[in-house]
């Protein structure tokens, strides 16, 4: 006989409070563990597509640690030095971008742009801004992000964590398994089977999505001659999780740039504004069907809101947790409302009788 309801969000709230406060008192030293966590749960499925080809789960995990090592060593040797230095370009050509669209408005619109038009000073004011707070965020983002990681431990910790939970992971889901409250296995399963499955289709599938038009985007943009591609298609990509926004934002952004460097060519200008129409439909035809499908993901308003509440209540390290936790409230919430419709609260009397 299983426990009463009570008792059982009893037990589950306590363990929730438990969950929240060592998320709070041990948030830095707990964080490259769920780094090393996310990044074995990442890489699950190519170490078992290793094993299916006839590798033993060592040899596989070996491999795949040594790849991601070199891609690492490059992308720290190459990558964000180059995203580094664009970014502070991009500061620094903030106010002559800015002076050249106040020139072109004046030109064309010189009704709207006199000395004390509100837009004149409006675009200018942006210029200087820009200037003199986008240095000062850049350099405030990087020692936040040091401050919080230890960089030594950091690099440490979590290749050699992330080595450890890779080797070891199906032992650990069937030792999990083995603890689940009997009365309740069935019912947890099928919540764990749902939970993974929007962690995949979104950790696993949008990840992917965001790692491949980011790439895209930044080699496109780098190749067309675009001076500040690398960083605007970084952007791009990292937002491309919200459907079509990191699309609009990019190639906004992209476009505004080749305004500025390539007046007047507009056969370039539109070279740049067709790999934003090209990265769109890679995106909805092929790259997100094949990797993320059909799968119940998370809807970006619901994921925005867990980034920015987990992010103020629990800093770097509760923006890591939120997309699970977002991903498991959501499959509960589904659960629940699930379970109601078919409880005689919402059929009432007959209804329930007749079913």
């Amino acid at each position: 006989m299983s426990l009463p309801v009570r008792q059982q969000v009893k037990y589950w709230g306590i363990a929730a409070a438990v969950f929240l406060a060592v998320l709070w008192g041990l948030g830095d030293v707990i964080l490259p563990f769920l780094v090393g966590g996310a990044v074995a749960y990442f890489l699950d499925p190519v170490a078992d597509r290793l094993e299916r080809m006839g590798l033993s789960r060592a040899v596989a995990t070996a491999t795949i640690s040594i790849i991601a090592l070199v891609l690492f060593i490059l992308l720290a040797l190459l990558i964000v030095p180059m995203l580094v230095r664009q970014l502070g370009q991009l500061v620094n050509a903030a106010p002559a971008i800015f002076g050249k669209l106040l020139g072109f408005l004046t030109t064309s619109f010189p009704s709207l742009m006199d000395q004390e038009s509100v837009l004149r000073e409006t675009l200018a004011s942006i210029g200087r801004t820009i200037q003199a707070k986008g240095g000062e965020l850049a350099t405030g983002l990087l020692s936040s992000a040091l401050s919080v990681i230890n960089a030594v431990v950091f690099i440490v910790v979590v290749p050699v964590v992330a080595f450890y939970l890779l080797l070891d992971w199906d032992h650990m889901v069937a030792r999990i398994d083995a603890l689940l409250p009997l009365d309740h296995r069935e019912t947890m399963r099928l919540l764990a089977r749902d939970i993974d499955g929007v962690l995949a289709g979104f950790v696993r599938g949008q990840v992917s999505v965001c790692l491949i038009l980011g790439t895209f985007y930044s080699v496109a943009l780098m190749l067309a001659g675009l001076d500040f591609g690398l960083i605007v298609g970084a952007i791009a990509g990292l937002i491309t999780f919200v459907p079509y926004v990191g699309a609009l934002i990019g190639g906004a952004l992209a476009i505004g740039l080749a305004l500025f460097q390539f007046w007047g060519d507009w056969l370039q200008i539109a070279a740049i504004a067709g790999i934003f129409a090209v990265g769109q439909f890679l995106e909805g035809n092929i790259i997100t069907p094949k990797l993320v499908g059909g799968s119940v993901g998370l809807h970006p308003v619901w994921l925005l809101f867990a980034l920015s509440a987990f992010g103020t209540l629990f800093g770097f390290t509760g923006m890591l947790v939120a997309v699970p936790v977002a991903a498991a409230i959501g499959v509960l919430i589904r659960f629940a409302i699930a379970q109601y419709l078919g409880s005689r609260l919402y059929q009432g009397l007959s209804k329930s009788d007749e079913a």
